[in-house]
């Protein structure tokens, strides 16, 4: 029997038998709808499974972590006075080769005079940047505080893991000589030094409420957020603190490079330049990348600046 015989056949047998020919004509639409129904369901139970996975998760103190950041600082509160316990002072001699340095620091609250916001942007995409603060006294001490992730061995910095609660937040405290020269010097990262207009009793209360999160975070964990608790966020939240107007949320702090922006608008950062020159002024590189080993880097970077 050909091929052409055996078609004809089938016409006439669907002839005589037409209900065969509705149900050939049904079947495909209902098993469409059968597996599409199918398809959904099983994504709704992925769903619901990964919702539950992700509500499991607690953020923790004890991990393996990397060794830059095994060790949290551990702060003591007595009146005027500040101590800081582990404050972080690491001497490179690449970004994986360093001695692990630790001090302890004290800071009397009646003797600081200054507050810098540090932008390193770290992408070759526009946006992704850290932020932190370094604080100046008047015997010419300074400190950085650094919210940043908290780091296992083996872990790296993602944006789309820092929304999944792969990585907790931590505050790193430490000199200037190790938290900015490693961006700097090490990293080869543009870094930017801007100082802030503020009254001393503002900058004290920024660097108590500081050390207050710092404080915390040591002994009760949380999660980062790469939207909503993470450098810069942490860093609003201690500025509209002491703040009779409050610095929103908005796209260029959800992009932290542009996150001068926001506060050169709100005319917080202690500059006459318009705002391009003033990144340019601020920029610290070529003053770090100057200052030797044995000198002030604190002193180098702000040299003929505020």
């Amino acid at each position: 029997m050909n091929i052409k015989s055996f078609g004809a056949r089938f016409k006439n047998f669907l002839k005589k038998y037409p209900r065969i020919r509705t149900v050939g004509k049904i079947l495909p639409s209902a098993l469409w709808k059968f597996f599409k129904s199918l398809g959904i369901l099983i994504v709704f139970i992925a769903g619901l499974l990964a919702v539950s996975w992700w509500g499991s998760l607690k953020p923790s103190l004890l991990r393996d972590w990397a060794s830059d950041q095994k060790i949290l600082p551990n702060v003591v509160f007595s009146g005027n006075v500040i101590r800081v316990e582990n404050v972080r002072d690491f001497r490179y001699r690449s970004t994986s080769d360093y001695d692990v340095r630790y001090v302890s620091e004290t800071y009397d609250l009646d003797a600081i005079d200054s507050l810098y916001f540090v932008i390193e942007p770290f992408s070759e995409f526009d946006g992704p940047a850290h932020t932190m603060l370094s604080f100046g006294f008047s015997d010419g001490k300074y400190v950085s505080v650094s919210p940043e992730i908290r780091k296992e061995k083996g872990e790296s910095f993602s944006p789309v893991s820092g929304i999944l609660n792969s990585f907790e937040i931590a505050y790193m405290v430490g000199t200037e000589n190790d938290l900015v020269k490693l961006r700097t010097n090490f990293r080869k990262d543009d870094v930017f030094l801007y100082p802030i207009r503020a009254t001393k009793t503002q900058i004290r209360d920024m660097f108590t409420s500081a050390m207050h999160r710092t404080d915390k975070l040591s002994k009760e964990p949380e999660f980062y957020h790469t939207l909503w608790n993470n450098c810069v966020t942490n860093i609003r939240s201690h500025a509209n603190s002491l703040r009779d107007e409050k610095i929103p949320v908005s796209i260029e702090l959800l992009l932290p490079s542009h996150s001068d922006q926001v506060i050169y608008d709100f005319g917080l950062i202690d500059t006459s330049l318009p705002i391009e020159e003033a990144r340019e002024y601020y920029r610290i590189n070529p003053l770090a990348e100057q200052s030797g080993e044995g000198m002030d880097f604190s002193r180098a970077i702000r040299k003929g600046r505020k």
